[in-house]
């Protein structure tokens, strides 16, 4: 794979997944606006595998928070880990189902430059619309389990190119009156077994392809990706403790306008 596409696509994945302007929506306008062919099963795991490390370093306490919960689970103990632990559960359930059903029965759906700037302007509008009317008063440990069952339901419309898995459960989040900062925190958290989910379907899918003759590329890529994904979830986590979602929606506004010219050919 020629570096200019690999560094685009690596760096294009790290900074868009974690913030809420969608990166799978992203991922399809390049090939298309660049002129190149799909970047395959190999990059797709490769990325995904480095925005998982990035997420996980950032969040480390709280993920060996979890990994302490699941031992004191062994012990017969409960600990504010383990109950996190069962959160994401619950909420990663209805993505994992609705994710199967569409790569099993309906693959490649969607994916239009029509349904990407539809999906980008609309959801864009709705995060800006909750983060003005939602409250500032909850935090993660306020969540139960019926919050992030509709948390958990809303990022299976993250199956549409163009929504934002991130920028979907932050709408969520703010909806049910999470402050800003704990909505972008558990909407990370929440990306690591999505993200788990993902990059082991398409694993399986790259294993029984045998197309492993990328691995060096992946393992650049992958690394690109992990270094821009740590970059931008800092600088969203960093603006979201003193600002709001609006320049995310400005954006989105932008792109799906200009998406809209280019579907529909407006003059």
């Amino acid at each position: 794979m020629p570096i200019l596409h690999l560094v685009v696509l690596a760096v294009v994945q790290g900074i868009t997944e974690f913030l809420p302007i969608s990166s799978s929506g992203h991922l399809v306008l390049v090939p298309i606006f660049m002129d190149w062919p799909d970047q395959g099963l190999m990059m797709d795991v490769a990325v995904h595998v480095g925005t998982l490390f990035a997420v996980m370093l950032y969040l480390h306490k709280d993920v060996w928070q979890m990994i302490s919960g699941f031992g004191q689970m062994l012990k017969g103990r409960s600990s504010p880990g383990l109950r996190m632990i069962g959160l994401l559960i619950v909420g990663t359930i209805p993505i994992v189902g609705a994710g199967y059903a569409l790569h099993t029965y309906w693959p490649g759906m969607f994916r239009s430059i029509e349904v990407i700037a539809w999906a980008t302007l609309g959801f864009g509008i709705l995060l800006y619309i909750s983060d003005k009317v939602g409250m500032t008063v909850r935090r993660i440990d306020h969540l139960g389990i019926f919050d992030v069952l509709f948390i958990g339901l809303s990022q299976c419309l993250a199956l549409i190119p163009g929504t934002s898995r991130s920028g979907i459960t932050m709408t969520a989040a703010r909806f049910i009156g999470m402050e800003r900062l704990d909505a972008a925190r558990f909407s990370l958290l929440l990306s690591i077994p999505t993200i788990i989910a993902a990059g082991t379907l398409s694993g399986w899918d790259l294993y029984q392809s045998g197309d492993f003759a990328l691995a060096y590329d992946a393992l650049i890529a992958a690394g690109l990706a992990f270094v821009s994904a740590l970059i931008a979830i800092a600088i969203m986590m960093a603006w979201l403790k003193r600002a709001s979602f609006t320049p995310f929606v400005v954006y989105r506004i932008f792109l799906g306008g200009a998406l809209l010219v280019v579907a529909y050919g407006f003059s």
